[in-house]
C-alpha cells in the first residue's frame, strides 16, 4: 500500500523506523531525491574525494526525557552518528553538530549536555569541527534536539553494505537487546525494577575495527536502532533480497529486560538499541569473527543468532524456544516514541 501523499498527515509511526518509515522514505523522499548513494539504502553514504573513500552520515536526536540511566540525549548524538559512519566500515573522524534550543531552557542542563558530548567524542576519537544553534519559542521545541552529520574514511579493500548478505551467511549479535529502550521507558514512566536497566548507549567504532581486522570480509553490519533487531533485519533482507531464519533461544535478552518486556507486553525484538550491531558474514567466517568480537568489551556476549537463507519473499522468520515458527515482521505502528 503506498503513502498517501496528498491527503494524508504525518504521524507518530512515521518516526519508529518500522514499515511506516520505510513507506515514507521510499514513496516521498526517495521518489524526489533519489540518486546512486541513497538508493543503496543503507545508513551512511560512501564516496571518493582527492583519491580517498569517504563516509558520511546524519542523525537527528529527540528523545524523551533528556537524561536516562546510561546516558543522555549529548552522549547518544555522538553514539549514533559514529555508529552510523563505521557499520560502512569506516573509520570515524569528524563531527558537525546542530543544536535546536527551546526558550527557557535551562543553561545548567544545556551545559551538562555539552559536556557529555565532548567527553563521547574524545571517547570515540572524534572531534566535533562545526555546528549551529538555534533557538524557537516557549512550548515549541520541547527542550532540546540535536542533529549531528559524521564523516570517516573507508580503508581500501573494505566493502560492507546492506546488499551484501548471502543465502547461507551467518547472523551474528554483538551482545543483549532491548536495554536503551526499556531504559528510556523505565525512566519515563518512573518504573522501579528490582535491577537497574541502564542503555547501552556506546560507540561502536573500536569495536568494528576489531571485527575488521578478523574478518575483513564482513558482509554486512548494521545497529539496531529504532524499531529493534526485528526491523534491521528485515531491512537487510529486503536490500539483499533473501530471507533470514533466527534462532530465539539464541538471541541474547538480559533477565530483567525479558521480565519488563513481559509485564509491558512488548516484544524486546522491536526495541531500540544503542550500542549493539548486527553482523553478517560467511558462515565459514562466523567463529572467528565471534571470537573476536567477544574479546572486546562491548561484546562480551556476543552470539551467533541465525542464518541467511534463500527466500524470494524476503522474510524474516524465528525458531521458537518452544520448537514453534513465527513470523518476524517489520515494526507495525510505534512501540516507544521519542526513544533516540
Amino acid at each position: 500500500m503506498k503513502l498517501n501523499i496528498k491527503t494524508g498527515k504525518v504521524d507518530m509511526s512515521h518516526g519508529s523506523g518500522g514499515r511506516a518509515s520505510a513507506k515514507l522514505i521510499s514513496d516521498l523522499f526517495m521518489k524526489h531525491l533519489n540518486n546512486e548513494f541513497l538508493a543503496k539504502g543503507n545508513d551512511s553514504a560512501c564516496f571518493d574525494v582527492a583519491g580517498k573513500r569517504m563516509v558520511m552520515s546524519t542523525d537527528a536526536h529527540v528523545i524523551s526525557p533528556l537524561f536516562f540511566p546510561g546516558g543522555d540525549i549529548g552522549s547518544l548524538a555522538v553514539h549514533g552518528t559514529v555508529n552510523d559512519v563505521a557499520m560502512s566500515g569506516a573509520r570515524p573522524l569528524y563531527l558537525s553538530a546542530s543544536f535546536i534550543l527551546e526558550e527557557g531552557f535551562p543553561l545548567s542542563d544545556l551545559e551538562r549536555i555539552v559536556i557529555s558530548m565532548s567527553n563521547a567524542a574524545k571517547a570515540a576519537g572524534v572531534s566535533v569541527i562545526c555546528g549551529d544553534t538555534k533557538v524557537v519559542e516557549k512550548g515549541k521545541g520541547d527542550g532540546v534536539f540535536i542533529s549531528t552529520t559524521g564523516v570517516g574514511v573507508l580503508p581500501e579493500g573494505i566493502d560492507i553494505s546492506g546488499d551484501l548478505a548471502r543465502p547461507g551467511d551467518a547472523i551474528l549479535i554483538s551482545g543483549s537487546i532491548g536495554d536503551h529502550g526499556i531504559a528510556i521507558l523505565s525512566k519515563r514512566e518512573n518504573l522501579e525494577f528490582e535491577t537497574t536497566i541502564e542503555s547501552d548507549s556506546a560507540a561502536l567504532n573500536d569495536l568494528v575495527t576489531e571485527m575488521i581486522k578478523a574478518v575483513p570480509s564482513i558482509h554486512c553490519l548494521r545497529d539496531p536502532t529504532r524499531g529493534g533487531l526485528a526491523t534491521t533485519l528485515n531491512e537487510i533482507a529486503l536490500q539483499s533480497a533473501v530471507g533470514m531464519q533466527l534462532n530465539e533461544a539464541a538471541i541474547p535478552v538480559k533477565p530483567q529486560v525479558a521480565a519488563a518486556c513481559e509485564l509491558l507486553g512488548l516484544d524486546p525484538l522491536y526495541i531500540a538499541n544503542e550500542g549493539k550491531l548486527v553482523a553478517i558474514c560467511a558462515t565459514e567466517n562466523a567463529d572467528r569473527l565471534l571470537a573476536a568480537m567477544r574479546e572486546h568489551p562491548l561484546a562480551r556476549d556476543a552470539a551467533i543468532i541465525g542464518q541467511v537463507v534463500k527466500d524470494e519473499h524476503h522474510l524474516v522468520q524465528m525458531q521458537t524456544r518452544f520448537g514453534g515458527q513465527r513470523m518476524v515482521d517489520w515494526l507495525a505502528g510505534e512501540q516507544l516514541p521519542r526513544i533516540c
